[in-house]
């Protein structure tokens, strides 16, 4: 019985927060209607309200399986680098390129902060901030960077990337940011190399231009 309840509950979850995703994707938070959602998801605005306690609410866990599916996509990448400091780049890169998809762009880097504050303070930061100490850490250990303090370190990173991604999505020409900001973050993270392996980041560079 507990678990055919429990299964009843993630249904009804999993319905509405497909239902907001949507209508978040496609209309924008500010335009998406209560009504949206649980006419789609065929369900009552009391069931929203039990489950998310408002509209802000099922924003938070539209967001929070957003960042779920982009946190496995990175760690993909991760596993399939030639080296762990191709693999610290690579995720970087790629999760500036994130922001120019336009679910993510729109949910997670527009609208999340206009209606949910300052996403530097959001809990999902606090995982990315742990990844990528533990990568430093991992780097520190095998000699390619040089000693750091890995907390503040990691959260520079990730305070540059989250602000690019901002920048990214706001911007004129997003392609064109995305292009500056990646460039730029090569050039920041070749200082955490030792000496005689800056060489990875411009070949890393090159290869990205195709050269």
């Amino acid at each position: 019985m507990a678990q055919k309840r429990a299964d009843m509950i993630a249904e009804t979850r999993g319905k509405l927060i497909k239902a907001a995703r949507h209508a978040f994707a496609a209309k924008g938070y500010a335009d998406s209607s209560m009504d949206d959602f649980t006419a789609q998801a065929g369900l009552t605005r009391g069931a929203l309200y039990h489950h998310f306690g408002d509209k802000k609410g099922l924003l938070q866990a539209v967001i929070a399986q957003i960042d779920a599916e982009m946190v496995a996509r990175l760690a993909v990448i991760i596993e399939q680098a030639n080296t762990p400091w191709e693999g610290f780049l690579e995720e970087s890169i790629a999760y500036i390129k994130m922001s120019l998809e336009p679910e993510i762009q729109r949910i997670v880097f527009l609208d999340g902060p206009a209606a949910l504050g300052d996403p530097s303070q959001w809990p999902s930061q606090n995982a990315c901030i742990g990844s990528t100490q533990r990568s430093l850490q991992r780097l520190m250990d095998e000699g390619t960077i040089r000693p750091v303090d890995t907390e503040a370190t990691a959260r520079l990173i990730m305070g540059a990337l989250l602000g690019a991604s901002l920048w990214i999505a706001h911007a004129q020409d997003p392609q064109a940011a995305s292009e500056r900001a990646i460039e730029s973050f090569l050039a920041l993270a070749s200082g955490l190399l030792m000496a005689d392996g800056r060489s990875e980041i411009v070949e890393a560079s090159n290869r990205r231009d195709g050269r």
